[in-house]
C-alpha cells in the first residue's frame, strides 16, 4: 500500500495553485512552492483566494519560495510538478533531494516531459499526469481562477500512469489524491494520453496566440474549423507514426479527425458535438496559457506545445505543413513581430 501523505506542489501559479488550494480544501497535508514572491506574500498573508464557477473559497496552504526549499524538515512522498515545461530541469533538481525513499515526481505539465524528469530523478521516481481541459488562470497575487467548469462524471480531468503502462499502487494512489481535486482515473496508455493533449495544446496555443481569440470563440468560429480539422488529422498521422495509442481529442476519435479532414459529413458532425460539450464547460474568462503569457509580455510554452509536435513530426519524416506554418506565425506574434489577429490564420490551412 501507498501512503501519499506529504505532498509537494511545484509551482504555486494557475495549476498548481488550483490543486493544491483545493488539496488543503480537503485536509491535505500539501505545501506549495512557487517562484512569484508577491503571490507567496499574498497567500501566506490572506490566504489562497479560489475563484471556481461555482463560488469563492479560500484555502490556506503551506507556501514557500522555492530559495526556501532548505527550510523543510520532512520530505515529499510525491511533488507535482506544475511549473512551465521549460523550467523543468532546474525545479526537478531543486525539489529532488526533498522525496522521501519511496518519493517521485508527478508531471501536471503542457509537453511531454516525463523523459526529461527521469534523466534526473530516475523512471522508478517519475509519474506522469495528463490534464484534460482544467482550465484555470493565476489573475493576481493570492487568488487563483478557474476557467472551466469541473469535469466531475461527464469529463475525466487527471490521467494517471507510469511511462511504461504499468498499474501500480502509487498510480492508484495518487488518481485517489486528485479525485480531491476533480474526476481522475489510472490509464496503461500515458504517451497516448500524452500525445493527444499534445495535440489539443498546439491547436488552441497556436490559434489563441494568433489570433488573439479566447477559448469559447476558437471553438465557436466556424471560419477556423478548416484550419483546425487539419491542425488535428496532421498531428493523428504523426502519432500513429509512432504507433501511439490515441484518445479522444476534443471528444472525437482519432479516426474522426482523419474522416472530416475528407469531409465526411458524420465526422463532421461528430466533432462538432465535441467542441460544444467543451465550450459550454468554458468561461469568457478562458485562454490557453501561452496566450496569457504573451499578452502578459513572459515567455510562452510554444516551445514544447506545437514546437514539440513540429520537431517530433520532423523526425518522424511526417508532413505537418500546417502545424508549421501555425507555429511560425505563433513566434512572430510573441516575438512582437505581428499583431495578434484572426485574419493571420488566411492561407495558413
Amino acid at each position: 500500500m501507498v501512503t501519499l501523505a506529504r505532498v509537494g506542489v511545484f509551482g504555486a501559479g494557475a495549476i498548481g495553485g488550483t490543486v493544491g488550494g483545493l488539496l488543503a480544501l480537503a485536509g491535505r497535508d500539501v505545501t506549495l512552492i512557487g517562484q512569484w514572491r508577491e503571490h507567496i506574500d499574498a497567500v501566506r498573508k490572506n490566504g489562497l483566494r479560489m475563484v471556481e464557477t461555482t463560488g469563492t473559497r479560500l484555502a490556506h496552504p503551506h507556501i514557500l519560495h522555492h530559495e526556501e526549499l532548505g527550510t523543510l524538515t520532512k520530505p515529499f512522498d510525491v511533488v507535482l510538478l506544475c511549473v512551465k515545461s521549460y523550467d523543468t530541469e532546474w525545479a526537478v533538481k531543486a525539489v529532488a533531494p526533498h522525496l522521501a525513499p519511496q518519493g517521485f515526481v508527478a508531471s501536471l505539465q503542457n509537453g511531454i516531459n516525463e523523459a526529461r524528469i527521469a534523466a534526473i530523478v530516475g523512471v522508478e521516481r517519475t509519474v506522469g499526469v495528463g490534464i484534460s481541459t482544467i482550465g484555470a488562470n493565476a489573475t493576481e497575487p493570492g487568488e487563483v481562477l478557474r476557467t472551466s467548469s469541473r469535469g466531475g462524471s461527464a469529463h475525466t480531468v487527471f490521467r494517471v500512469g507510469e511511462i511504461d503502462g504499468r498499474m501500480t499502487p502509487r498510480i492508484a494512489a495518487l488518481v485517489e489524491l486528485l479525485n480531491l481535486v476533480d474526476s481522475a482515473k489510472a490509464t496503461d496508455n500515458l504517451m497516448g494520453e500524452r500525445w493527444s493533449k499534445l495535440v489539443i495544446n498546439s491547436i488552441t496555443h497556436g490559434l489563441a496566440v494568433v489570433t488573439g481569440l479566447n477559448s469559447r470563440a476558437l471553438m465557436a468560429s466556424q471560419a477556423l474549423r478548416p484550419l483546425t480539422i487539419r491542425l488535428a488529422a496532421e498531428s493523428v498521422r504523426a502519432g500513429r507514426a509512432q504507433r501511439l495509442k490515441l484518445v479522444d481529442i476534443y471528444g472525437a476519435e482519432a479516426d474522426t479527425w482523419l474522416a472530416a479532414e475528407r469531409g465526411e459529413p458524420q465526422a463532421l458532425a461528430d466533432i462538432e458535438k465535441g467542441l460544444q460539450a467543451r465550450y459550454v464547460r468554458a468561461t469568457e474568462d478562458e485562454r490557453p496559457s501561452a496566450a496569457l503569457d504573451v499578452m502578459r509580455g513572459r515567455r510562452s510554452e510554444l516551445e514544447f506545445t506545437g514546437g514539440a509536435l513540429v520537431a517530433r513530426a520532423r523526425e518522424l519524416g511526417i508532413a505537418v505543413p500546417a502545424q508549421e506554418a501555425l507555429y511560425a506565425a505563433a513566434q512572430r506574434v510573441e516575438r512582437g513581430e505581428l499583431k495578434a489577429s484572426p485574419e493571420n490564420t488566411s492561407g495558413l490551412a
